[in-house]
């Protein structure tokens, strides 16, 4: 008996205490980032959680915020039941309904709207967390609403922009071969900590390291050199560095001459940042400047580190991010080992090793049949690359009803403080019709909402994630929805029952969507549940270097582009910069300052 209590005080699993052990994951973070859990749990109740060893990606550990997973799933102010509002918006005033009621009411108001204005005249957000977002993207078309939308307006899809408009097709760092890391405002012993351990390992394997970051942060202190700019200067910081990579014949001139575009526009553009010049705007001594462009240029290979959001939470952020990857092709540090490999993008685009019908799964209707998106004529060139509305165009067309009326929003996670009007925006919420929100407690923004949802956490539900270790999970529930709360993918799928999308994937269940989406890779649901920690990718595809070689690049000149040819198409009439020699006075950097040197 004394053993046993004494297992049991250990939360040790096994026949004497009643603890098992049941694989998760935990889904604070982004889909990069979903580290295994191993949830300890007796009579129902999760007792204890630890990273889970056999995960590849986490190898067995946890942050503090998936280390205090038990203490938000249990915590008392988890929205317990459906809720409908009673007071005014904003009150926080809600009485609990059933999910029939509630699902039933959801559906009317939003099919009402869809034959009085239109199905875009609804929009369909998520916000936090993620996981559900190709589900809520075929659920918004098959409704008929070009209007989904997502917070990462806000976020790395700008950061993605930059990509696609130099290179077409953006490539993650090879940090394991490179002699050379380039970090760009990226902090993962805060943000990613599963990547810390392969930085420090390259770290003392020999592998130098340039920080570019306005803070003292950990990983700047690995730095060997730490550029510590003014926030915003970044597009500056990276044009000084080209400047000195030009100048002193750096770059790699074979790369530039046969795969690069608008080469000698870029050139003039960037002769005048020089060091001191770039150092005036951006706080980084010129010697510094100079030092982390040779390091880079000549160490080889180097691999370009980006963060998804800091440097793009800026009015010119997608140019900034446009001048510093250029530096990837002025060096050549493209599609190598070593430097930036492109990857096929897998579930959830993540590069896991396989292919899915991700696109054509969220994409049930196409572009044409139906309205313009939210920001489309505004945001011309967002609406060119991101299968998405621009959400920060929301608040105006909601006041204004052009060049259609908002009438009502369905949405997962949404946070109201991510709009840079933050308070304005609430207002704005209130001349709605109708607002749903999904979420596990009840925030500001839900208090506003005609009628909340409770969502489940992670390990009560079940969920597709991949890693880039060629690794797939397919989690079940380790206990039961707590309260009366279910998982998004449960709340998407009923409510296009109730809407009678008549969408044959929905119709066919998660499960069964699931299967559909992975059938490229050869890989089934069944299958993945017989494999409860998550298993090996059978046969990845291999990957090979500077594939450009056949194909060329997925850019309008086939070429990286210096000069982007599809901001040369609204440069009139949206006034985007595309490192145009008529146009210096207007490019990146140049709102920096009063006045260019002469």
């Amino acid at each position: 008996m004394l053993v046993a209590d004494e297992l049991l005080k250990g939360k040790i699993p096994g026949a004497e205490t009643g603890i098992s052990v049941r694989k998760s994951i935990c889904t604070i973070c982004d889909p990069q980032t979903q580290c295994g859990l191993d949830v300890y749990v007796k009579d129902e109740i999760a007792v204890k959680v630890e990273g889970s060893k056999e995960n590849p990606h986490s190898q067995g550990t946890l942050c503090s915020k998936g280390a205090a997973t038990r203490q938000y799933v249990y915590h008392t102010d988890r929205i317990k039941t459906p809720l409908k509002r009673i007071g005014d918006k904003g009150s926080g005033e809600f009485q609990p309904i059933s999910w029939d009621e509630a699902l039933d009411t959801v559906a009317e108001k939003l099919n009402n709207h869809k034959a009085k204005s239109g199905p875009e005249s609804v929009i369909f957000f998520a916000g936090y967390t993620k996981w559900m977002r190709l589900l809520l993207h075929r659920l918004a078309h098959s409704f008929g609403s070009p209007n989904y939308c997502t917070e990462s307006s806000t976020c790395m899809r700008a950061m993605a922009m930059a990509w696609n408009l130099v290179f077409g097709t953006p490539a993650g760092p090879d940090i394991k071969n490179a002699a050379c890391v380039l970090v760009w405002s990226a902090n993962p012993f805060y943000s990613n900590t599963c990547l810390t351990s392969r930085l420090m390992d390259a770290k003392e394997l020999g592998t130098k390291f340039i920080v570019v970051d306005p803070r003292l942060t950990p990983t700047a202190a690995m730095a060997d050199i730490h550029l510590q700019l003014k926030p915003g200067t970044d597009g500056a910081l990276a044009l000084g560095m080209a400047n000195v990579i030009i100048n002193e014949g750096l770059y790699d001139q074979a790369f530039v001459a046969e795969h690069t575009h608008g080469f000698n526009e870029y050139r003039e553009y960037v002769s005048l940042f020089t060091p001191e010049y770039a150092a005036e705007l951006t706080g980084v001594p010129a010697d510094k400047i100079c030092a982390a462009a040779r390091m880079y240029a000549v160490t080889k290979p180097a691999a370009f580190m980006p963060s998804a959001a800091p440097v793009v939470h800026h009015t010119n952020g997608v140019q900034n991010y446009r001048a510093a990857m250029s530096l990837i092709a002025l060096t050549g540090n493209y599609d190598i080992p070593g430097g930036n490999i492109v990857m096929p993008k897998g579930y959830l685009q993540v590069s896991s090793g396989f292919s899915t019908r991700d696109h054509e799964f969220a994409m049930s209707k196409a572009w044409d049949e139906m309205a313009p998106r939210v920001g489309q004529q505004r945001f011309p060139l967002w609406c060119d690359l991101v299968d998405e509305g621009q959400s920060m165009d929301i608040p105006r067309q909601i006041v204004s009803g052009t060049p259609y009326p908002i009438n009502a929003i369905m949405a997962f996670g949404m946070n109201y403080r991510m709009w840079p009007d933050s308070e304005g925006f609430l207002e704005t919420l209130k001349k709605l019709d109708f607002f749903v929100n999904v979420d596990l407690f009840m925030t500001d923004t839900c208090k506003y909402a005609d009628i909340v949802l409770p969502a489940s956490s992670s390990i009560e539900r079940s969920e597709l994630r991949c890693y880039p270790q060629n690794y797939i999970i397919f989690t079940q529930p380790a206990i039961e929805p707590l309260y009366d709360s279910r998982s998004d993918a449960d709340i998407i799928f009923e409510l296009a029952r109730r809407l009678k999308l008549k969408d044959p994937l929905f119709d066919a269940g998660y499960e069964a969507a699931l299967d559909w989406i992975l059938e490229p890779a050869g890989l089934t649901i069944g299958e993945l549940k017989k494999r409860p920690g998550g298993m090996s990718i059978p046969n990845p595809i291999k990957q090979e270097a500077r594939k450009y070689l056949q194909g060329g690049f997925k850019t309008p000149t086939g070429k990286v582009e210096f000069v982007s040819k599809m901001l040369e198409k609204y440069s009139q009439s949206h006034g985007y910069d595309s490192y145009s020699a008529s146009r210096l006075r207007e490019l990146p950097c140049a709102k920096l300052h009063e006045k260019l040197p002469e």
